[in-house]
């Protein structure tokens, strides 16, 4: 069995086009109503007046009187009254005596007949008018005394048929009606015209399903955790959704405000303020790392901005300890290798008979790999920073720069409070080890110099380079997007490690500043205040480190003969 489909409800454009249309009708029945009850009422009474003028006219008349006068008033009245009756436009006029017999009449046979109608008040001599059925049918009339000398010597009458007068109203009802329809015509045509735009707006749908759709759009912008911000043409916050107020930091009431007035960083509100289309670009706040798209609504004109934000916070995070990783793991790699070329050359000295040679050469390698690995991790305690330092090594090492590890480096068990995760260390100290091996390629005896150790209540991370350093009037800019010490406008992405390291920085409320390094380059430093202040034995006090020089330190780039003439002992950048 077919189960019968019930009808679509009404789109609320046809809905309001039906209540309108209707609503014009009513009003204009309504108007034709009230017009036709007044018009009727003033017809008859104008019917009256005209009846009165013209019976007065004729009581008036001089001729009138003189006529009475004589034996036979009809044969000059009769006449007179047919005359009067064509020019006036009243339908009859009738003269009779005092008695009420008439001397004329619109039909001659009734003329010596009596009046039908009240004559006592004009015989009084007073003039009055009213509704009648007389010979002629229903009719308004009015009947007023013809005085001679003084005494009344006949009455006049004079009427128009209330057929007369119907047809009079319903020529006007006619034309009122005539304009009444061109009114609805007119609104309907107003309505539809209106409806129709809204129809567009609206796209078909009624009511119910506007509803229907609000209700989704609440729940999906509460449901969604990326971002969302939508701008008018005036780049003002049209809307905004639960996960962009948490991904921009701003609270309060937005919507209205112009985006340039929620105090964004100026990059991010830039891209926002674009008109052009923006795709995965990464900006930063104040503790988030975001990928903004953005996309304007046209339609012939700019009519607003759609940006989705999406947090990568912990995946940059992730991606810098998965590069931390990697990088040990390469240096692992290049340690394998070098063990494998090491143990060729004891192989062939064995071959050549020269056991001691071999067994020398063995444990001078094993024994200085180890010593210096041990120093490393005496220095860093912290197994993920020495993990990095090792890769960053190796890395360097295969750029042709040396890494060297001050002698006054020393982190300690305990040094670092549960807040200072070593995630963010990695990307603090990663991202500058990065950005001045970058600088200092290339360079003649390029050399990165790492410091990290607890001054007084502060942990100090500082690295520096011997690359061509950076421009005083640079020293803000380089910490912004896009930025980097190997070119000033980096493109392709580059230049973001050093806005995550000042981020990540000012999310522990410690500071990042950037000065001439004593032996040339650039010298980055790192400042996070700690819980307490812990020194961590062999730590000097601040401010033991001389101008000018550069701390002695451990190599981690290089074979054992590049670091001969330097304070302490190299580390080769291939070998453990």
């Amino acid at each position: 069995m077919r189960v019968p489909r019930l009808p679509r409800p009404r789109s609320l454009a046809g809905q309001l086009f039906a209540m309108q249309a209707v609503l014009i009708a009513v009003l204009v029945a309504g108007y034709a109503l009230f017009s036709y009850v007044s018009d009727r009422d003033q017809a008859q009474q104008a019917a009256g007046r005209q009846a009165m003028a013209v019976a007065r006219s004729v009581a008036d008349s001089p001729s009138v009187r003189a006529a009475i006068r004589t034996p036979d008033p009809t044969r000059t009245l009769q006449p007179y009254a047919t005359q009067v009756q064509r020019h006036t436009g009243v339908d009859f006029v009738t003269i009779m005596n005092p008695g009420g017999v008439r001397w004329t009449h619109p039909n001659p046979a009734l003329i010596g007949e009596r009046f039908l109608g009240h004559t006592a008040r004009a015989l009084r001599g007073e003039s009055f008018t009213e509704t009648y059925t007389g010979t002629l049918g229903p009719s308004v009339r009015a009947v007023t005394p013809v005085r001679d000398g003084g005494r009344i010597t006949g009455l006049v009458s004079a009427g128009i048929t209330v057929e007369t007068v119907s047809a009079r109203l319903r020529e006007q009802v006619t034309t009122l009606a005539g304009v009444a329809g061109g009114a609805l015509v007119l609104g309907a045509v107003g309505t539809y015209v209106i409806n129709a735009r809204l129809r567009r707006s609206t796209h078909g749908m009624n009511a119910t399903e506007l509803s229907r759709m609000h209700d989704y759009h609440q729940a999906a912008l509460h449901a969604v955790r990326e971002g969302l911000l939508m701008l008018d043409g005036r780049f003002r916050v049209a809307l905004i959704n639960d996960g962009g107020r948490e991904l921009l930091g701003v609270g309060g009431e937005v919507v209205g405000r112009s985006v340039a007035d929620l105090g964004l960083p100026a990059p991010l509100t830039g891209a926002l303020l674009s008109s052009e289309p923006r795709v995965d670009e990464v900006h930063l706040t104040a503790s988030r790392v975001l990928v903004v798209n953005t996309s304007p609504v046209s339609g012939g004109e700019h009519r607003g901005t759609v940006a989705t934000l999406r947090d990568v916070t912990e995946l940059q995070s992730l991606t810098g300890e998965l590069d931390s990783e990697r990088g040990f793991t390469q240096a692992l790699r290049a340690q394998a290798h070098e063990a494998a070329n090491r143990l060729h050359t004891v192989v062939s000295l064995i071959e050549l008979g020269r056991a001691e040679e071999a067994v020398d050469f063995a444990t001078a390698e094993l024994e200085l790999a180890q010593a210096l690995t041990d120093q490393v991790v005496a220095a860093v305690n912290e197994p993920v920073l020495a993990a990095l330092l090792l890769g960053k090594a190796a890395q360097a090492n295969e750029r042709g720069v040396e890494l060297v590890v001050a002698e006054d480096s020393r982190i300690d068990d305990g040094l670092l409070p549960p807040s200072l995760p070593a995630r963010d260390l990695v990307t603090v100290l990663g991202n500058l080890i990065d950005n001045a091996v970058d600088a200092a390629q290339g360079s003649e005896g390029g050399r990165v110099t790492v410091t990290a150790c607890a001054e007084g209540a502060e942990l100090v991370l500082r690295v520096s380079d011997t690359g061509a350093g950076v421009d005083p009037a640079h020293t803000e800019e380089v910490f912004r997007r896009g930025w980097s010490t190997k070119t000033a406008a980096a493109p392709g992405g580059r230049g973001l490690g050093l806005a995550l390291v000042r981020q990540t920085v000012r999310r522990h409320e410690g500071t990042l500043t950037v000065s001439g390094a004593p032996g040339g380059g650039a010298r980055f430093e790192a400042r996070i205040p700690l819980p307490t202040a812990r020194t961590a034995p062999g730590t000097e006090p601040a401010g033991t480190e001389r101008a000018g020089t550069e701390p002695a330190g451990t190599e981690l780039a290089g074979t054992g003969p590049a670091g001969a003439d330097r304070a302490g002992t190299a580390l080769p950048g291939g070998g453990a």
